[in-house]
C-alpha cells in the first residue's frame, strides 16, 4: 500500500489487489523519519481510476468477442497492466496519531509517501487498555474479541439504533446482563415481551438470572395505591401521559389538596369529588374523561393488599438485578401514563438518595419519547443517577438535544437516507464515515461510537447469549 493524496481529513491509499482490506478496519501508516504515526480507518473501498484503464477494458471485451488464437507475451506486460486494472483505491479517515506507543487524537501533521510503511493497526489494543469491568462484548472480524470496560457506561446516555431485525435487543441485553453482573439494578421498559425470559436458558431451564429478573405487569402485579404517589408524580401522569389541559390540571390540583386534608385520598374519593366539584363543565369534562382512563388502566386501586410497594421492589435489585416493565398488549395512553409514573417514582426514589443509581433502558422508545419529561431524563436526571439507554428503530423520533448530549452510539444497518442523516448530524464522528460503513453492516454487526470505545469508531459482531432472548420475527413460512 502507498499514499496517494490527502485532502482536510481524509486520506487516499493505493492498495493492490493481494492486499486484504475490509471497510471499516484500521490501518497505521508510520513514519520511521518522523518516528509516528497516523492512525486512519477505512470508510470506502474503490477502483483506482488510472487513465487509459477504461479504453483498455473496452478492448479486452472487444477482442474476447472478435478475436481467437493464443497470447503470445514475452515480456509479461499484460500481466501488469492486468494488476493496474484491479487496483483499489482505499478511502480512509484520520482518526488519531500513534506517538510513543500510545494513540492520541491529534493529528496535525502529514507522513511520508516515501518514508512511510503501512500495516494493519489492531484497535482492539488501544481500546482495552485498564479495562477494570469486562464486557465481552463481540468479534472484530470474527476472530478478534471486543472487550469493553462496563464503567463506559456508568452516568451516560446511550442509543442504540438500526432498521428491524438487524440486532438492537440483543445488543440491549447483553449489555444489561453484563450491568447485572457487577451488580448494577437496571429497570426496562419491555414493549413486545422480548426480556421476560432472560431467566431461562435457550433449553428452558433456570439460569443464574432467574432470581434476579422481576417482571410486572401493569394492572396484575403492578398497582399503585393513590395514598402513596405524590400529588406532583400523578398530576404529571395526566398532563404528560393524558394531555390534560392547563386549567383543568389546576383544578385537579386544588381537589387533590382538599381531599388530603381531609385525609380521604382514595380513587373512590377522587371520582366523587370531581363530579360535584364547582368549575366549569369543560374543565370537569377534561378530568372526568382522563379520570375514566385511568380507571380503565387498573394501575391504581383503593385495596392495599393490591397495591405494590415500588420501594420495596427497587430495594430487591439495588445490587444487582432488572425490573421488567411488561408493556405488551397496552395502548398507547396507558404506555405513557406507566412510563411516566414510573419514571417519576424514580426520580423520587433517586432524589432521596433511597435509590444510588439506576440503568433505565427504553425499548421501542419512539412509541412513547415525549418532548416534555425526556429532556429532563436527559440533561438533570443524568446527574441525579437515572442512565438511560434508548432502543430505537426511528432515530429521526429522537431528539436533537438528546443526540448531542449522547455519550455512545450503537448503530446497526440503516439503507434509508433519511435515517442515516438523522444520526450523523449529530454524532461524534463525521457524517460522511457513518452513511459509508452503516450502510454494508451486517445483521448484528454494529458501529460503535463514544467513550465505550474511546472515541476510536469500531465494527463489531455483537456475540450470542446463552438466555432465551425471544423478539425473533414469528415467521408463517419456517421449518
Amino acid at each position: 500500500m502507498k499514499i496517494y493524496r490527502k485532502e482536510n481529513d481524509v486520506i487516499q491509499l493505493l492498495c493492490y489487489p493481494e492486499e486484504v482490506v475490509k471497510k471499516g478496519e484500521y490501518l497505521l501508516i508510520e513514519d520511521k523519519k518522523l518516528g509516528k504515526g497516523l492512525i486512519v480507518q477505512v470508510i470506502d473501498i474503490q477502483y483506482a481510476n488510472i487513465p487509459g484503464i477504461l479504453e483498455d477494458i473496452l478492448r479486452d471485451v472487444m477482442a474476447e468477442e472478435s478475436m481467437n488464437g493464443e497470447e503470445y507475451d514475452p515480456f509479461e506486460i499484460s500481466s501488469q497492466i492486468t494488476v493496474l486494472k484491479d487496483a483499489r483505491l482505499l478511502i480512509c479517515k484520520i482518526r488519531g496519531t500513534m506517538e510513543n506507543g500510545k494513540p492520541i487524537s491529534s493529528f496535525s501533521w502529514i507522513p511520508s509517501r516515501i518514508y512511510s510503511r503501512i500495516s494493519n493497526f489492531l484497535v482492539e489494543k488501544a481500546i482495552q487498555t485498564r479495562v477494570e469491568l469486562p464486557i465481552k462484548l463481540g468479534y472484530i472480524d470474527s476472530k478478534k474479541e471486543l472487550i469493553v470496560d462496563a464503567k463506559a457506561l456508568d452516568g451516560k446516555l446511550n442509543i442504540i439504533t438500526g432498521k428491524k431485525g438487524t440486532g438492537k435487543s440483543h445488543l440491549s441485553k447483553l449489555l444489561m446482563l453484563s450491568l447485572i453482573d457487577y451488580g448494577a439494578p437496571c429497570i426496562i421498559f419491555d414493549i413486545n415481551g422480548e426480556y421476560m425470559n432472560l431467566g431461562l436458558s435457550n433449553d428452558n431451564k433456570e439460569n443464574e438470572y432467574k432470581e434476579k429478573i422481576l417482571v410486572l405487569t401493569p394492572g396484575k402485579g403492578l398497582k399503585f395505591s393513590i395514598d402513596k404517589i405524590e400529588k406532583k408524580a400523578f398530576l404529571n401522569m395526566l398532563i404528560y401521559g393524558l394531555d390534560l389541559p392547563t386549567n383543568s390540571a389546576r383544578v385537579f390540583s386544588r381537589i387533590w389538596n382538599e381531599l388530603e386534608k381531609q385525609n380521604r385520598l382514595s380513587l373512590k374519593a377522587l371520582n366523587e369529588c370531581i363530579q360535584r366539584w364547582n368549575c366549569h363543565e369543560s374543565i370537569k369534562d377534561a378530568l372526568q374523561s382522563r379520570f375514566e382512563s385511568i380507571l380503565d388502566s387498573n394501575l391504581f386501586t383503593d385495596d392495599i393488599n393490591e397495591a405494590i410497594d415500588f420501594e420495596a421492589v427497587i430495594e430487591k435489585i439495588s445490587k444487582g438485578g432488572a425490573i421488567v416493565i411488561n408493556l405488551k398488549n397496552k395502548s398507547s395512553m396507558s404506555r405513557r401514563m406507566i412510563v411516566e409514573l414510573i419514571i417519576n417514582k424514580l426520580v423520587e426514589l433517586l432524589s432521596s438518595l433511597k435509590l444510588k443509581a439506576i440503568f433505565l433502558f427504553a425499548e421501542e422508545a419512539h412509541l412513547y419519547l415525549r418532548e416534555t419529561y425526556w429532556d429532563d431524563v436527559v440533561t438533570r436526571m443524568r446527574h441525579i443517577g437515572l442512565f438511560t439507554t434508548f432502543i430505537t428503530n426511528q432515530p429521526d423520533t429522537i431528539k436533537e438535544s438528546i443526540y448531542r448530549q449522547a455519550d455512545n452510539i450503537f448503530l446497526f444497518n440503516f439503507m434509508n437516507e433519511r435515517d442515516l442523516e438523522a444520526v450523523s448530524r449529530f454524532s461524534k464522528i463525521d457524517a460522511e464515515s457513518i452513511k459509508s460503513i452503516v450502510r454494508d453492516l451486517p445483521p448484528y454487526h454494529c458501529l460503535i461510537i463514544g467513550d465505550l470505545v474511546k472515541n476510536f469508531p469500531i465494527v463489531v459482531k455483537v456475540r450470542g447469549l446463552e438466555v432465551k432472548t425471544m423478539g425473533e420475527t414469528r415467521l408463517f413460512f419456517s421449518s
